[in-house]
């Protein structure tokens, strides 16, 4: 019956959308941080062109009190899923106002807390989820202009969407006005609220470009957003259209659900991408920066009507950020990011189901071979079409929806270019075009290069070391070198070794880590040569060097957590965990084990983030430091708002059930834990009992 009622509320909000046109809203909301909860005033402002006698509006879970029509009350029905306006409705102009609370389960979240001074709280409304916490329409086809009141803490930021334009304080609270300029889906409305800094800049164009840090990571403010203006001045002369927006403003928030939102004016990001220049090169938020940024346009200004062509958004965002990237790291980069994504379509491509152009597609589908099909079609028109029909399309749809026939139509105006039979190869088939694909790639030499080396995996490595030793100390693309260290993986050390030494002497960070993540077993007489990558600018290269050199040589293991004492790591302490994990775990090891173990076993606890806990729970349970408080720790997890480290911490505890003194442990600690934990623990248990 669901699907059944599905199909009638799309229906029914289909039909609004002719008869009814939202223009405005504007918020006046307050936010309980103890409650977790919303309480609001809200305003729209509509149009009816042809008569009705019900206004529906997506309210998950709220309440409503004062409910008005042009100043009067109205009546009003709330199924708890949405708020029903029933009246008889005449063309013409209306005013509707409203009070709601709500205590949302989803889309606003609140990370830490007032009493330790780690408060914060986001959104994320992707897709149809702004209706938890505002009332709104989850249909991406409805675009409003809002304006959010927002009072709160005085000791904290307040973010939202468009300009701010006015800003009062009043005992302790303060009021934030945010107004935007333009419509947009409801699914990009957004909040972002905690102790943030921030720097600004302007772009080329004269926009505003804001970043935020929290004060404690200042040190890192330049490598987290390092590129960011020069990407945005490219995208403006790349695209062809000016940014349509007001500002730009980009906000790392803790626990984030995915690596960034392209929210309009307003890209939330991920935490993990707040980096120091060493953990730059493992983890840059280059990628993720530029695609958001393209999203303002592809998906924020134009938005793809269903979710047929989401293509529209996630594959402009996707290859918009490698021409950005491009810009900076080079053409080799662009193609072999390329080349990288062509492999994962064509090993993906056995087993999706779903091509591009389905509301059903895989996230590789509609990103990275949406990609390419851009891609194919930027070839094939040549760059001058290319960016004309791009500029028209974007200015002739801006704030509108769009299909990807729109998109077609605008190609065919400049150049002679069969979308039909495009559309059939990348677009509606499966397969991946590998012939048309490798066309494209080999147009650059490095790729020239990269395929000739993937061509020897099965020719004897005696007959390809010269070759492969030429290329390693050539000035060849990095990822050319990788691709040939990984290709020694299978061979016999005394045969690989002087490639090896050649690969340590490239001098590269990635081809030195390829060199550290190819060998867990190290050969005594590689020793010294694998211990120069403890000192190497990379968090991960050092986490795999110290983990892998501790594992081998025993006799070593002092000097190396000696030399290692002090290292931290990325901010979810990659380094200082697995240090921790390796004294506890080293005899030798002439020191006081308990208040190491209380700050391993602290890690993993509800004072850090998702990825931190995760990083400490694995290396607890991996070296077996386990009692009731790594138990009730993994079992806190299975609750958490992020669905990565919920499922860890589910599956983890089906691994452990496997023991019986485990399940004995676990039994005993149930009776201790609040009602969603016992949940998900009992449930567990429950999967083990005989059937």
């Amino acid at each position: 019956m669901k699907y059944f009622f599905l199909f009638i509320t799309t229906f029914a909000f289909s039909q609004q959308l002719k008869k009814v046109d939202f223009t405005s809203a504007k918020g006046d909301i307050s936010i309980n941080a103890s409650k977790q909860s919303v309480r609001g005033f809200v305003t729209y402002n509509f149009r009816v062109h042809e008569a009705i006698d019900t206004i529906k509006i997506d309210a998950q879970n709220m309440t409503f009190e004062n409910v008005l029509l042009n100043d009067e009350l109205v009546k009003f029905d709330n199924n708890k899923k949405e708020l029903l306006i029933i009246n008889s409705f005449k063309v013409g102009e209306y005013t509707l106002s409203l009070n709601y609370t709500a205590q949302p389960k989803q889309a606003l979240y609140f990370i830490g807390s007032e009493a330790k001074d780690n408060l914060q709280i986001w959104t994320q409304g992707q897709g149809r989820y702004t209706s938890n916490w505002f009332p709104s329409f989850d249909d991406v086809n409805e675009k409003v202009i809002f304006s959010l009141r927002v009072a709160f803490d005085s000791n904290y930021e307040v973010i939202s969407n468009g300009r701010l334009t006015a800003k009062s304080t009043l005992n302790n609270t303060t009021t934030w006005n945010y107004e935007m300029q333009q419509p947009m889906s409801s699914y990009l409305l957004m909040l972002a609220i905690g102790k943030y800094s921030k720097k600004a800049e302007n772009a080329k164009s004269g926009v505003v470009l804001e970043n935020y840090n929290e004060p404690r990571d200042s040190a890192r403010f330049e490598p987290t957003y390092r590129f960011s203006k020069e990407m945005f001045d490219y995208l403006e002369k790349q695209i062809g259209v000016k940014y349509p927006w007001e500002i730009y403003r980009q906000i790392p928030a803790r626990d984030f659900l995915y690596a960034g939102m392209e929210n309009t004016t307003a890209t939330i990001l991920s935490s993990r991408y707040v980096v120091d220049s060493t953990g730059f090169e493992d983890r840059s938020y280059t990628n993720v920066n530029a695609h958001e940024l393209a999203h303002q346009w592809f998906g924020d200004l134009v938005t793809a009507e269903s979710g047929k062509h989401h293509w529209l958004q996630e594959g402009f965002a996707t290859y918009y950020a490698l021409l950005a990237e491009a810009s900076i790291y080079g053409d080799d980069y662009f193609y072999y990011k390329m080349y990288e994504s062509a492999q994962q379509i064509k090993y993906a491509s056995r087993t999706d189901t779903a091509p591009v152009l389905d509301a059903k597609a895989s996230s590789l589908s509609f990103y990275q071979k949406g990609a390419w099909a851009l891609f194919v079609i930027h070839e094939s028109i040549g760059d001058r079409a290319f960016k004309k029909a791009i500029r028209n399309y974007l200015k002739k749809y801006a704030y509108k929806n769009v299909t990807t026939d729109d998109l077609f139509n605008e190609i065919k105006k400049v150049a002679r270019f069969d979308t039909e039979e495009f559309s059939k190869v990348w677009l509606e088939a499966i397969p991946f075009d590998t012939q048309q694909a490798n066309d494209l790639l080999l147009k650059n030499k490095s790729m020239q290069l990269l395929f000739e080396v993937d061509k020897l995996k099965k020719t004897p490595l005696i007959e390809k070391e010269a070759f492969f030793t030429k290329i390693l100390e050539s000035d060849a693309y990095f990822q050319v070198k990788v691709a040939i260290v990984n290709q020694l993986k299978s061979e016999l050390y005394e045969q690989k070794k002087g490639l090896l030494l050649t690969a340590l002497a490239a001098n590269n960070i990635q081809v030195r880590q390829a060199v550290a993540a190819s060998l867990p077993k190290i050969p005594a007489d590689f020793k010294t040569d694998y211990e120069t990558l403890l000192h190497d600018k990379s968090y991960q290269t050092q986490e795999l060097a110290l983990y892998y050199l501790w594992n081998n040589f025993p006799s070593s293991r002092v000097a190396y957590l000696n030399e290692s004492k002090d290292w931290i790591g990325f901010n979810d302490y990659n380094l200082r965990t697995l240090w921790l994990s390796l004294v506890l775990s080293t005899a030798a090891c002439d020191i006081d084990k308990k208040p190491l173990t209380e700050e391993l076993i602290n890690y993993s606890s509800l004072n850090y983030e998702a990825t931190t806990r995760q990083n400490a729970l694995e290396k607890l349970i991996a070296f077996k430091l386990i009692n009731d408080t790594v138990l009730e720790n993994l079992i806190s997890a299975t609750t958490h708002h992020m669905w990565q480290f919920s499922k860890y911490g589910r599956d983890t505890i089906r691994l452990l059930l496997k023991d019986p003194e485990m399940v004995t442990a676990f039994e005993r600690i149930l009776p201790t834990l609040n009602e969603s934990e016992y949940f998900q623990l009992n449930r567990l248990l429950l999967e083990i009992q005989p059937k």
